[in-house]
């Protein structure tokens, strides 16, 4: 399904009764990443899981020079507006990778909306950037390529799509042990040329615009907010998230959980249990 908010058609999908839940997903994916959670977390919450503009079934504008287009103001803006549209003025959030750079946003700018956050496997944009070391950036060397003047990212990601993707998925763990080979072809599918391009302004934006923005910001995340990462993931291995976390959140628990950084894929009973506990 898909609703026009923001001058944009944004997909969806919704499963469930109860109070509702918005998912977003991480790069490179969609929101199918969610396939084995929504089962869990539908049973209690209305799940809405959407995916972000420029992945997925959404739409990828033409990005402004500023990358503002797909800076996370605007990414946020985008789901806000589709909850609204769907009838929910308040929900919980949830978010994995890019999905929870969204909502670190949207839990600043629409404070009354988002009741409860949970992070999975980030620590904040502006603390990378502050703090890279030879591991550091290393680990996060996508960062870097994929915010380089167009069209470098774009020419080497098309030379071969699938190879990207398949490494991009499998830098720290097996994908054959979490993810199905319908499920890898469906991600390089949906990774069409205008998403390549539209993935790559949401890096320039987040090495830019966004960094900017987390400048003006003066207050802390208020609502009570759930850290989740992977021991193996390489946010596990650089960061120590709590103590990066508490800087930029005012009601802060969080866990470890054994796995890497696709966890929802990866460990989606502990996950979900993670979740259904924080929440209720």
């Amino acid at each position: 399904m898909k609703i026009f908010v923001n001058n944009i058609n944004i997909a969806f999908s919704k499963h469930g009764k109860g109070f509702p839940l918005l998912l977003l997903h991480g790069y490179p994916q969609t929101k199918l990443m969610w396939r084995k959670i929504i089962p869990l977390l539908s049973k209690h919450y209305t799940v809405i899981t959407a995916d972000l503009r420029g992945y997925g079934d959404s739409d990828k504008p033409v990005s402004k020079a500023n990358h503002s287009t797909y800076s996370k103001r605007e990414m946020a803006k985008d789901q806000m507006l589709l909850m609204k549209k769907l009838g929910y003025s308040e929900f919980f959030c949830i978010g994995h990778d890019r999905g929870a750079r969204v909502f670190h946003r949207a839990a600043l700018d629409y404070p009354k909306m988002v009741k409860k956050l949970v992070l999975i496997d980030i620590v904040p944009t502006p603390h990378i950037y502050k703090n890279l070391n030879k591991n550091i950036s290393e680990s996060f060397f996508h960062w870097f390529l994929l915010s380089r003047k167009k069209p470098l990212p774009e020419n080497l990601i098309n030379n071969n799509k699938e190879y990207y993707i398949k490494s991009m998925l499998g830098r720290l763990s097996n994908t054959n042990q979490f993810l199905e080979k319908k499920v890898i072809d469906t991600y390089i599918k949906k990774f069409s040329k205008k998403s390549i391009t539209a993935s790559c302004e949401d890096y320039r934006a987040g090495a830019s615009i966004d960094l900017i923005h987390h400048e003006k910001d003066s207050k802390k995340i208020d609502c009570p907010t759930l850290v989740l990462w992977g021991k193996n993931s390489l946010v596990g291995k650089n960061f120590e998230p709590l103590s990066v976390w508490k800087k930029y959140i005012k009601n802060l628990s969080g866990k470890a959980l054994n796995g890497g950084h696709y966890l929802p894929e990866e460990k989606p009973y502990q996950v979900a249990n993670q979740i259904l506990n924080f929440l209720e």
